[in-house]
């Protein structure tokens, strides 16, 4: 039988509820505060503070302003009938996430790192896609404010700037995060990956294995700084091992609404263009670029090596395992809701930009150029 998870404030209620019960605290006697309990349990105030105040709600204890918070007179039988896991009719404070889709591990990993932390510290999720659009994006932000969540984590639109919604969020305080995103000339809280660090990794990579026509695919570059930042660091990267930058090797016109037959047609022509090129680096629709390769009777690593941003699940299942960048995608996920926890206890906090390092897998998709 699976075992039912706790979340904190539930086990900083029952710790108090125990004490009472044991006879260590009894009536008028001044528990632990706030800044105690969150540092003997390893949780936010904010956690604390949602198990307090159930229990003032159920008479167990009182608050005195400036003085702190005291154990409740009462009979030893009105302690014992106190359920201590009801909260069915207690409003939760509740935070939004939105995502452009949840369709792999990385988007499934960010949802759950997320959830991880916001209900370890007594919060609930409420979860919607924006579909890429960023009409749905702004129309979610908009039934998330007038549903009343306490602060917003949000993975932008991809191939868009950022809409007036999130401006408004920003310039209004509102307790935000944006994952994988950064705004440009407006300071806000924001999660991702080194992609900048990791496009340097990848050509080191292929450069150690003898490239030097090495390409890059991706989507519209223009407002998604996360592939902005990958193109960076891909052409920081040839410039740093004397390679000329040839931007005829560049495919940055992909589309996310794209079709499957559509996107592998586009890397096929991309190729067949550049038959000098002999390593591909695709920050996006990677599996395609393999299917596209293999289509034209080409073979992987022996004609194109490829390496991969983000990593695919069960790679050693597909035809060819992917030499790939792997982000730490549930830490990416938890630091976010860690950062929105801060901002609503605290909300003069100042901003921050967090930026978690990535990793380079090699597998049988690079080899040595021939």
């Amino acid at each position: 039988m699976t075992k039912k998870f706790i979340p904190m404030y539930k086990k900083i209620e029952a710790h108090i509820i125990e004490q009472i019960r044991s006879g260590n605290w009894s009536p008028r006697t001044r528990i632990p505060s706030e800044n105690e309990l969150a540092e003997q349990f390893s949780v936010s105030r904010i956690t604390v503070k949602n198990a307090l105040t159930a229990l003032v709600d159920k008479g167990v204890v009182h608050r005195l302003q400036g003085k702190g918070t005291f154990v409740s007179d009462h009979n030893a039988e009105d302690i014992e009938d106190i359920t201590l896991y009801d909260r069915e009719h207690e409003n939760l404070p509740t935070i939004g996430f939105l995502l452009p889709r949840l369709d792999n591990r990385f988007t499934a990993n960010l949802l759950s790192g997320i959830e991880d932390a916001l209900s370890k510290n007594g919060y609930r999720l409420l979860f919607a896609k924006t579909n890429d659009s960023q009409d749905e994006e702004i129309l979610k932000i908009q039934e998330m404010k007038q549903a009343g969540v306490k602060g917003l984590i949000i993975y932008p639109v991809e191939g868009e700037h950022y809409n007036n919604e999130i401006l408004s969020l920003t310039l209004n305080r509102f307790p935000l995060v944006l994952l994988d995103r950064k705004l440009k000339g407006v300071e806000t809280n924001s999660v991702s990956s080194d992609n900048y660090g990791a496009a340097i990794q990848a050509v080191k990579h292929l450069h150690e294995l003898g490239h030097s026509q090495i390409g890059f695919i991706s989507t519209v570059v223009e407002g998604t700084s996360s592939i902005e930042d990958r193109l960076d660091g891909y052409e920081q990267a040839l410039e740093d091992h004397h390679i000329l930058i040839d931007r005829s090797l560049q495919m940055t016109r992909l589309m996310m609404n794209s079709t499957d037959e559509e996107v592998i047609s586009l890397i096929q022509q991309f190729i067949q263009t550049n038959p000098h090129m002999t390593a591909l680096m695709s920050s996006n629709f990677s599996p395609h670029v393999i299917q596209a390769a293999l289509g034209l009777g080409m073979s992987v690593p022996e004609d194109l090596s490829v390496i991969f941003f983000d990593d695919v699940e069960f790679p050693d299942f597909c035809m060819v395992p992917p030499t790939a960048v792997v982000q730490q995608e549930l830490e990416l996920g938890h630091e976010a809701g860690q950062l929105m926890i801060q901002q609503i206890e605290n909300p003069s906090s100042e901003y921050h930009q967090i930026k978690l390092p990535t990793l380079l897998i090699p597998r049988q998709s690079t080899a040595s150029v021939r």
